[in-house]
C-alpha cells in the first residue's frame, strides 16, 4: 500500500515522470532493436545466402557433371592426338627408309644386267692362251690387253657404286652369300669350306645381289 501511495504521489507531482515510467518498457525494446541493427542484417544475409546455396545446388551438380564429361573428352582427344603423332612419325620413318633404300638399290636390276657383261669379259680374258700373248702376235696381244683394261675399268665402276665381287675360295660356306652346287670330300681341306668357285658372286651395298656358285668340302 505504501508503494502504491508513493507511486501515486510521484505521478501527481510529475506527470512527465509518470509517462516515462509507463513507456519505459517500449522504449527499452526499441533501443535494443536499434542497438543491434548489424546483427540483424548479418542474420538476414546469412539466411539469404543459405537459401541461395540450397537453390544453386542442382546447378552446381550439373556443372560438375559437365566438367567431368569435358575432362574425359579432352583426355580422349589428347590420346588420339598422341597416337596420330606416333603413327605419322612411323610413316615418316618408313618412307624415309624406303627412299634411302631406293637410292641405294634402285640400280639393282641394272647392275644384274651388267654382271652378265662382266662375266663375258672375264671368260673372254681367261680363254686367251697365255703362251700366245707375245710380240709376235701383236693383234692378239692388243686384244687381250684391251679386254683386261675393260674388265678392270668395269670393276672400278662397280666398286664406285657399291657393287663388290664375291670370290670366296677357302672361306666358310655362308648360305646368305653362296650357293652350293655340290659337296665333295677333299684331302687337306677343312669340311664346310669352299674349294671351288664356279661363278663369281656380287654384293650391292652389303646386300647379296648374286650368290657365288661354289663347291663345298664335306667329310670323307
Amino acid at each position: 500500500m505504501a508503494a502504491v501511495a508513493a507511486r501515486g504521489a510521484l505521478r501527481s507531482r510529475s506527470p512527465l515522470l509518470g509517462w516515462a515510467l509507463r513507456t519505459s518498457p517500449r522504449l527499452l525494446c526499441v533501443a535494443t532493436q536499434q542497438k543491434n541493427p548489424g546483427q540483424n542484417v548479418d542474420e538476414e544475409q546469412s539466411q539469404s545466402h543459405n537459401e541461395q546455396k540450397a537453390e544453386a545446388s542442382p546447378a552446381e551438380k550439373m556443372l560438375t557433371e559437365e566438367k567431368a564429361k569435358l575432362e574425359e573428352q579432352l583426355k580422349e582427344v589428347t590420346d588420339k592426338y598422341k597416337r596420330a603423332l606416333a603413327d605419322a612419325e612411323n610413316v615418316r620413318q618408313r618412307s624415309q627408309k624406303l627412299v634411302e633404300e631406293a637410292k641405294l638399290y634402285g640400280i639393282q636390276s641394272f647392275c644384274k644386267d651388267l654382271l652378265e657383261v662382266a662375266d663375258i669379259l672375264e671368260k673372254a680374258t681367261e680363254s686367251v692362251p697365255k703362251e700366245e700373248i707375245k710380240d709376235e702376235n701383236p693383234h692378239l696381244k692388243s686384244l687381250y690387253e684391251g679386254l683386261v683394261m675393260t674388265e678392270v675399268q668395269i670393276q672400278k665402276v662397280f666398286k664406285k657404286h657399291g657393287l663388290l665381287r664375291l670370290n670366296p675360295v677357302g672361306a666358310k660356306f655362308d648360305p646368305y652369300e653362296h650357293e652350293a652346287l655340290f659337296h665333295a670330300p677333299m684331302e687337306g681341306k677343312e669340311p664346310g669350306t669352299i674349294a671351288l668357285v664356279s661363278k663369281i658372286g656380287y654384293k650391292l651395298h652389303g646386300r647379296t645381289l648374286r650368290p657365288a656358285l661354289v663347291g663345298v668340302v664335306k667329310d670323307a
